[in-house]
């Protein structure tokens, strides 16, 4: 058995499916004092409102050997659709690249990217491979780009969801 095998990543891959994993109702039970019930129809309500979106689990991807992530951000030329939308079918298969998005903010920067990789050189040889090579006129759509390799320590690493209640609680009490 390893955490790699095909058993092993069907199950991850089950937990990410919509609906695939419920929380542990006893578990909040004894955490909020709140009975089964109520716990069960704050979840239903929360999931229908559209603030839960799904349960899944959380994977130290260190543990794999994926020591590196990556976070890049470009200054590209959005006008060279046909350019873009070629870099966009590649970031859509891109495994690696977990996290795509546009940014506003200072500077020229518009785009900004989250990726994983074992090291430096198989982020470089992927990058090349697959976007380079691969995306016709990307040469004239990224004009420029900054790349940021997250090391350890780590000084602080929460999680949005969490983050996302502690402002809400502060908020309501005018914090």
């Amino acid at each position: 058995m390893s955490i790699t095998d095909a058993v092993r990543i069907a199950v991850l891959e089950a937990l990410l499916k919509k609906g695939s994993v419920k929380p542990n109702i006893k578990q909040i039970k004894h955490y909020t004092g709140f009975h089964k019930a109520t716990i069960i129809s704050s979840l239903d309500f929360l999931e229908k409102a559209g603030l839960i979106q799904g349960y899944g689990p959380k994977i130290n991807f260190r543990v794999l050997g994926y020591n590196l992530e990556v976070t890049t951000l470009f200054q590209a030329d959005l006008s060279r659709k046909k350019a873009m939308d070629a870099f966009l079918e590649q970031v859509a298969k891109d495994p690696h690249m977990y996290w795509f998005s546009g940014m506003l903010g200072s500077g020229n920067w518009n785009l900004i990217a989250r990726h994983i990789y074992r090291d430096v050189e198989s982020y470089r040889k992927h990058t090349e491979e697959h976007y380079f090579e691969k995306v016709p006129g990307i040469y004239d759509l990224i004009r420029d780009r900054q790349i940021f390799f997250t090391t350890e320590p780590i000084y602080k690493s929460a999680s949005r969801t969490k983050s996302i209640v502690e402002i809400i609680k502060r908020s309501k009490q005018g914090l």
